[in-house]
C-alpha cells in the first residue's frame, strides 16, 4: 500500500506495511545497560532523522521517551532502505538488537542514553504530513504560538512536558482516590444537569427539549448536593468533579474544571485543615516534595493588610507598609484625598532597588492602572534622596516616610494611595511583578498556608448590596451571629460588613488550591443570610424551597472543601498556565479552536428546542 505525504511542496510516495501480529516489547524510554544483547521491538513516531549516507539514525519516541534507532545499509541493507523513506512523525515498527554506545558516544540527555538498537526491520505504519510547528522545539522561546498548538492540540499533546503533565495528572487522582477511601469517605456522583441558582458566577444554561421553554444548569459545584449528602447521613462525601462556570478566564481558570468535592457530617476545623494537609503531603511527594505540617494559618484581614491578597506567597517577604497615620495631616491631594474618604497610603520596599531605572519605575507605575490605581509614587535612599514626592512634601517628611517603611540606605519605596480595596489590590500585585522582575522568589521551594475567617460579605458598588463572598451557604463564626441578627432584625445592615465566616482556603506560592467552610446547617441562620442577600421569601422559597424544606428534617452540623484538580497539578507541575495540565482546554476567550466550539446550532434542532436566535 502506498501513501502520498506532503513534505514542503514535494511529494512523496511511500508504501506503508501492516502491523500484523507484532507486539511491542519494550517503550522507547525503557532500554538500559541491563537490556543489551536483547533483540527487541519498539514502535513509536519519528521525533528526528539523520542520514549519514550508509548510516541512518532514527530517534523513535513514544510517550516514555526516546531511543536512537541505527541502522546502515551493509548489515541490513532492506531496513535501511525503508528508513530513506521515512520524515518526522511517521510512525515505525523496529525490531532490533540492543548494543551498548561507547563512552563517547552515551548521550545524557536522554534516559536510555547508554544504549540504541541495531535495526534489523522497519516497517512504516503510518506516514505523516509537515506539522504546523516544531514538535519538540530546542527551547522554550521557540515554542508556537499557544493558538495555534491549541488548534493542533493532538500534535502539542506528543511534547513531551505534556506528556509528562498528564501522566502526573493521572498519579495524582489516583493518590487522592486511595487517600479518602483509607479515611473512610465514600465516592458519589452528582447530577450535571440540575436547576439554575446563579450566585456570582454565571450558569450555563441547557435547553429541555422536553419541556419547552425550560432550562437545565451545568453545575458550578456540586455544593447543595453534597450537603444533601449530609443530611441523608451518608456522613463522609468525595466526588472527583467536573464543574462549569460562565465567567472570563485567566491563566488558571477554564469554564470547564476538575474539582476534588469533600463533605463531612460533623465537623470541625481542625479535622479538615488535617485531612487536607494530610492529602497535599501525600500528592506532593510525588514530586519529591515534603510538606510541612501545621500550614501556616493566617486571618483574610492579617493577610490583606499585610500582604495585600487573599492568598499571598509566603516565600518572600516585601510586606506591605502602612504610611496612613505618618500622611494623616498631609496637604498632598492625592493622598489627602485618599485618607478622608476612608482610603489608606501604603507602600512596598525594594531592597537595594535605589538604582532601579526611571523606565522601569514608569512601567510599574502603568502596572498599578490595571489594579485601579491612579498611579505610584516612589523613593530612592541612594546617596542622596530623590522622590517623585520631594517638591510636594519636603526632604523631612520623606526621611520620615522611609522611617515608618522601614526602607534602609539603597532602598526602593514604591506608594500607593486611593481606595484599601484598590491599594490592597495595586500593591498585592506590584509586590508579585517585583519580585518576579528582581528574581526574589526562590525556586523549588513550596510555602503552604490557610487563609481563614473570610468576611462573609462584601459590598457591590454597582448593585449597591451586600454579595456573599464564599456562597450564601456558609455558616458565620459562632461569636458573630449577634451581628447578623442584629443586621437583619435590628435595620443595621452596614454591620454585615464586619461578619467573619467559617470560610478556609489553602494556598500554596500564591495559588489558592482550594476553597471550603462549615455550613449552615440551621433553617433560621440560612433564611437570615438569604435576607441579608436582598432575596425575598419568595425569591428564596423559588431558588432554595428544596433545601430549606431538607434543613428542617435533622440536619447535622457538617462543612467541606473543594480542592481544585486542575490549579494543584499546575502547581505540582511548576507551570503558571493552567491549559498545559488539561488535555483539550479552551482559550481565553472559551473557545475550542480545534473542534471550533461553540458553534452555530442547526435550524431545526433550534425549532425544536423553542429557542429563536436573536441579533
Amino acid at each position: 500500500m502506498s501513501s502520498e505525504v506532503k513534505n514542503g511542496e514535494a511529494k512523496q510516495s511511500v508504501v506503508l506495511d501492516h502491523l500484523g501480529d507484532r507486539e511491542r516489547t519494550h517503550s522507547c524510554g525503557e532500554l538500559r545497560r541491563e537490556h543489551v544483547g536483547q533483540q527487541v521491538v519498539l514502535m513509536g513516531w519519528v521525533a528526528r532523522r539523520r542520514d549519514l549516507g550508509f548510516v541512518t539514525f532514527i530517534d523513535l519516541r513514544d510517550r516514555d521517551g526516546v531511543t536512537q534507532i541505527v541502522c546502515d545499509a551493509e548489515r541490513n541493507p532492506e531496513a535501511h532502505a525503508r528508513l530513506k523513506d521515512v520524515r518526522g512523525e511517521f510512525v515505525l515498527c523496529v525490531v532490533g538488537t540492543v548494543r551498548g554506545r561507547d563512552e563517547k558516544q552515551k548521550n545524557a540527555k536522554l534516559a536510555t542514553g547508554d544504549t540504541e538498537v541495531l535495526a534489523s526491520e522497519v516497517l512504516i505504519l503510518n506516514d505523516a504530513r509537515t506539522p504546523p510547528f516544531q514538535i519538540e522545539p530546542t527551547s522554550e522561546k521557540d515554542l508556537a504560538s499557544e493558538d495555534l498548538r491549541l488548534k493542533y492540540r493532538y500534535l502539542d499533546l506528543r511534547r513531551p512536558q505534556l506528556q509528562s503533565n498528564l501522566r502526573l495528572r493521572h498519579r495524582v487522582v489516583r493518590e487522592i482516590r486511595a487517600y479518602m477511601d483509607a479515611e473512610g469517605f465514600t465516592e458519589i456522583e452528582t447530577p450535571i444537569l440540575i436547576k439554575s441558582t446563579p450566585e456570582g458566577a454565571r450558569d450555563y444554561i441547557v435547553p429541555s427539549r422536553t419541556f419547552p421553554g425550560k432550562f437545565y444548569a451545568l453545575p458550578q459545584s456540586p455544593q447543595l448536593f453534597k450537603q444533601l449528602c449530609m443530611i441523608a447521613g451518608l456522613d463522609k462525601y468525595y466526588q472527583i468533579a467536573r464543574c462549569f462556570r460562565d465567567e472570563d478566564l485567566r491563566a488558571d481558570r477554564q469554564p470547564e474544571f476538575t474539582q476534588l468535592d469533600v463533605e463531612i457530617s460533623f465537623a470541625t476545623l481542625e479535622q479538615i485543615y488535617a485531612l487536607i494537609e494530610g492529602l497535599f503531603q501525600r500528592v506532593f511527594r510525588l514530586v519529591d516534595v515534603e510538606l510541612e505540617t501545621p500550614f501556616l494559618r493566617l486571618p483574610y484581614a492579617e493577610a490583606m493588610r499585610r500582604f495585600g491578597s487573599d492568598k499571598p506567597d509566603m516565600r518572600f517577604g516585601m510586606e506591605l507598609q502602612d504610611l496612613s497615620g505618618e500622611l494623616k495631616e498631609t496637604d498632598f491631594t492625592p493622598f489627602k484625598s485618599a485618607l478622608e474618604n476612608k482610603g489608606a497610603v501604603k507602600a512596598i520596599v525594594l531592597s537595594g532597588g535605589a538604582n532601579t531605572s526611571r523606565k522601569t519605575i514608569d512601567e510599574l507605575s502603568e502596572f498599578v492602572k490595571r489594579y485601579g490605581a491612579n498611579g505610584l509614587a516612589w523613593i530612592k535612599y541612594g546617596d542622596e534622596v530623590t522622590s517623585s514626592l520631594l517638591k510636594a512634601l519636603g526632604v523631612e517628611a520623606i526621611e520620615r516616610i522611609g522611617r515608618v517603611a522601614k526602607a534602609d540606605k539603597n532602598d526602593l519605596v514604591l506608594i500607593v494611595a486611593g481606595k484599601i480595596k484598590t491599594v490592597h489590590a495595586a500593591l498585592g500585585a506590584l509586590r508579585l511583578e517585583v519580585a518576579r522582575r528582581e528574581r526574589l522568589i526562590p525556586e523549588n521551594t513550596f510555602a503552604p498556608l490557610w487563609v481563614t475567617e473570610f468576611p462573609m460579605f462584601e459590598w457591590n458598588e454597582e448593585t449597591n448590596n451586600f454579595d456573599a463572598m464564599h456562597h450564601p451557604f456558609t455558616s458565620p463564626l459562632d461569636e458573630d451571629l449577634p451581628l447578623l441578627e442584629k443586621a437583619i432584625e435590628g435595620g443595621e445592615k452596614e454591620l454585615l460588613g464586619k461578619l467573619r465566616a467559617k470560610a478556609y482556603d489553602p494556598v500554596i506560592n500564591g495559588v489558592e488550591l482550594a476553597s471550603g467552610s462549615i455550613r449552615i446547617h440551621r433553617r433560621d441562620i440560612q433564611a437570615l443570610i438569604f435576607k441579608a442577600l436582598g432575596m425575598s421569601q419568595e425569591e428564596a422559597r423559588a431558588r432554595f424551597g428544596f433545601f430549606l424544606d431538607a434543613l428542617e428534617y435533622g440536619t447535622p452540623p457538617h462543612g467541606g472543601i473543594a480542592p481544585g484538580i486542575d490549579r494543584l497539578i499546575m502547581v505540582l507541575a511548576g507551570t503558571d498556565n493552567i491549559r498545559d495540565v488539561i488535555a483539550f482546554p479552551k482559550t481565553a476567550s472559551a473557545a475550542d479552536l480545534m473542534i471550533e466550539s461553540p458553534g452555530e446550532v442547526d435550524a431545526r434542532a433550534l425549532r425544536e428546542l423553542k429557542i429563536r436566535v436573536e441579533g
